[in-house]
């Protein structure tokens, strides 16, 4: 038995190296090729082990994420002024640069005119620094940096009146002649008569005025007033084609220091109301009459102010009067000055009421 074993293991050693010496010295393309892939299967597979291999980057932390969003914040955080500029309002002129009044009698002002926004919604400077206004055409953008259109608004209708070379006549009397007046919006026309009042005129109704049938009558306005005949003759058509009816308002009681009838117009319906000046007469070339007396011609209009530039306000000069001279000034110095005079108003009737509520106590 133990022979047996002897023998079996004697063979499998025997066996064992016979099969080792026959690789050793028998070879062939096709084992070269096999034997060589493991090679190359390593090197690739190393290659790619190299490349996912690599150690990640370590991720940012929420830490340094936030501070450098609070960084970015601090560097574009606005430190400029908030407040916007607003120009002081201006007055509305007339064409001879007189301020104009409200059918109140109170003057009439320009809107203010504010500083433009940037995209921001801060306040928009020039790179010298000065603020940049809103015009016409740009008015910048909002708080929220919304950019601000101008409102489409249909214009109110006008009704322009061109009064040619006319005619004032006071019971078929002439009163004024040569009158030229370009009216660009009618409101109220002013009839005059000495011992008869003055009669407020309109095409519209308006408080307090009665209508008068037909009196605007292609060229002509004849109005009544008891028993008297007031009439505005024109070389041009008043109004429209067809006769129109007329809403008069009769003061009395109104007196001017002028002996002779008195044409105007405005926006007032009350005394003193307005009597601008006439334009001057184009002498015609095949005009051969003498020019009318003085006290029956129009005061003249006034030129217009240079821009920028207005005539100050002064005691009302009624027709019949000698007017003082009314020197076109810078309008900024008329502001300046109606802003001093508002400021002294207040301040006065701050002090009265002050001493009013001590001696109530």
């Amino acid at each position: 038995m133990m022979l047996r074993k002897l023998l079996l293991v004697t063979s499998a050693i025997l066996l064992a190296g016979w099969q080792a010496t026959a690789q050793q010295t028998t070879s062939s393309p096709i084992t070269e090729a096999v034997a060589a892939q493991p090679a190359v299967a390593f090197a690739s597979t190393a290659k790619d082990t190299d490349t996912v291999s690599k150690p990640p980057m370590p991720a940012a932390s929420p830490h340094a994420a936030e501070t450098k969003e609070k960084h970015k914040g601090k560097k574009d955080e606005y430190t400029g002024p908030n407040t916007i500029v607003q120009l002081a309002p201006t007055p509305m002129l007339d064409d001879q640069g007189i301020q104009r009044l409200d059918p109140d009698g109170k003057p009439m002002w320009n809107a203010p005119v504010m500083q433009q926004r940037d995209k921001r919604g801060h306040p928009l400077f020039t790179a010298e620094g000065k603020p940049v206004f809103q015009t016409a055409t740009d008015l910048g953008y909002d708080e929220h940096g919304k950019k601000l259109h101008m409102k489409k608004v249909k214009p109110p209708k006008m009704i322009p009146v061109s009064i040619a070379r006319g005619t004032l006549t006071v019971d078929g009397m002439t009163g004024k002649t040569a009158l030229n007046y370009d009216i660009a919006d009618l409101k109220y026309i002013y009839l005059y008569a000495p011992g008869i009042g003055v009669a407020v005129v309109s095409n519209e109704p308006f408080p307090g005025a009665t209508e008068q049938k037909s009196a605007f009558s292609n060229n002509t306005l004849t109005v009544t007033i008891e028993d008297h005949t007031l009439q505005l003759a024109s070389e041009k058509r008043l109004l429209s084609k067809k006769v129109e009816p007329a809403y008069v308002l009769v003061d009395r009681g109104f007196k001017l220091p002028s002996i002779f009838p008195v044409i105007g117009y405005g926006t007032v319906r009350k005394a003193p109301y307005a009597w601008p000046g006439a334009k001057p007469n184009v002498r015609l070339a095949d005009d051969e009459a003498p020019p009318p007396p003085v006290d029956l011609l129009p005061t003249q209009l006034l030129t217009p102010c240079p821009t920028g530039q207005m005539r100050k306000a002064g005691p009302v000069v009624l027709p019949g009067q000698t007017a003082p001279p009314q020197p076109c000034v810078p309008i900024k110095s008329v502001t300046a000055q109606a802003a001093t005079a508002k400021t002294k108003t207040v301040v006065a009737e701050t002090a009265k009421n002050d001493a009013r509520s001590s001696t109530d106590k």
